[in-house]
């Protein structure tokens, strides 16, 4: 079998020759001997059907990657992008290496386009983030046709969560002779769920539209409204610094920021799949932000950005609580988002009610 014998990855000793020439091979052999101990040690290669006896080792996977795209709602300087930088400059510092996070700002403030766009870039790779917020998840609750996408499955990273509360002068007392007049931007906005709230308790109510954001509180003052929607951090402490009573909670399942307040959902003479779609408006009204992953996203790059968002939770807890919305992260996130996404049911409620209280139906 000449030719075919097993070659050594060492030099063969000289045949005959000077002893020098001999010592020097020993001193090469002998340093060969010392490798293993001193080398890494190498992870065997499993062999085919050898996995039941030598199972390799799991190799851990990359836990986030080097670069990542945030996806924002217009416009550029605006709240999303304000909060946006404050979520990126916490993601950053909890990372386990560095990260370059850049931005895109695609659409309006409502974020429809965003997200629209985050639904056709789905992907496991971790490498695109989503800023979610709440009148995106509306425009779908209500039929907008824009609103082309399904956030079911996405998996929220980050949430800012603020209050809501319905607010007046004096006691919450309608009568049919003079029902209360709600300030409200329009039938489309997310506000309007308060007025379902209150048909829903039997409390006569009239919306009064075009009136949004501080311009509520000049309403009341002039006698054009009698209540409002407060949406806000400390919501019930600035209705009071207004001069107002805070009469409601808007809350969701399983979050109270407001217990001292009647809760809507607590209330007497409650229908659930209405008050499912009114607590769905109420959400989209609470949610300031979300920072989304995709649902396909690995499950070990999902641990490495929920560690980091830890990270953000801990430094927005040491932001005073009269500007600052509650962090939520994890499973308090998932749990305290999913009123956005209501039955099919409650959907449709909604949409009936608004076609039959307020004569509005989305293009």
């Amino acid at each position: 079998m000449a030719g075919r014998g097993i070659h050594s990855p060492f030099p063969a000793p000289p045949q005959g020759g000077a002893p020098r020439g001999r010592r020097a091979w020993l001193r090469l052999a002998g340093a060969a001997a010392l490798m293993p101990a001193l080398a890494p040690p190498l992870r065997a290669q499993p062999q085919p059907g050898a996995a039941a006896l030598a199972p390799a080792s799991p190799v851990p996977a990359s836990l986030a990657p080097d670069s990542a795209t945030l996806l924002l709602p217009g416009p550029e300087g605006g709240a999303a992008a304000q909060w946006a930088r404050g979520v990126a400059a916490g993601l950053a510092r909890g990372l386990p290496h560095a990260v370059a996070l850049r931005t895109v700002t695609l659409g309006g403030p409502d974020g429809v386009t965003a997200a629209n766009r985050f639904a056709t870039l789905e992907a496991g790779d971790g490498r695109t983030l989503l800023v979610l917020p709440g009148l995106a998840a509306h425009a779908r609750l209500v039929g907008e046709s824009r609103a082309q996408f399904q956030p079911e499955g996405w998996l929220p990273l980050c949430v800012s969560w603020q209050g809501a509360v319905l607010a007046g002068r004096g006691v919450l007392a309608p009568t049919a002779a003079r029902p209360l007049r709600l300030a409200l931007p329009g039938p489309d906005a997310p506000e309007a769920a308060a007025l379902l709230a209150l048909d829903l308790l039997g409390l006569p109510a009239i919306p009064v539209f075009g009136i949004a954001g501080g311009e509520a509180a000049a309403a009341l003052a002039q006698g054009v409204a009698d209540a409002m929607v407060i949406a806000a951090p400390a919501a019930a402490a600035q209705a009071r610094r207004q001069g107002l009573t805070p009469w409601l909670e808007l809350d969701t399942p399983g979050r109270r920021e407001n217990p001292e307040l009647p809760a809507a959902s607590a209330l007497p003479a409650i229908r659930p799949a209405p008050l499912a779609a009114a607590q769905a408006g109420f959400a989209a009204l609470r949610l300031r932000a979300a920072l989304m992953l995709p649902g396909l996203t690995s499950a070990d790059v999902v641990a490495a950005w929920r560690r980091a968002a830890l990270l953000w939770q801990e430094e927005e807890a040491k932001q005073p609580a009269e500007t600052t919305a509650p962090a939520l992260v994890g499973a308090e996130a998932r749990a305290t988002i999913a009123p956005l996404c209501p039955a099919a049911d409650a959907v449709l409620a909604y949409r009936e009610w608004l076609l039959r209280r307020l004569r509005w139906q989305a293009g």
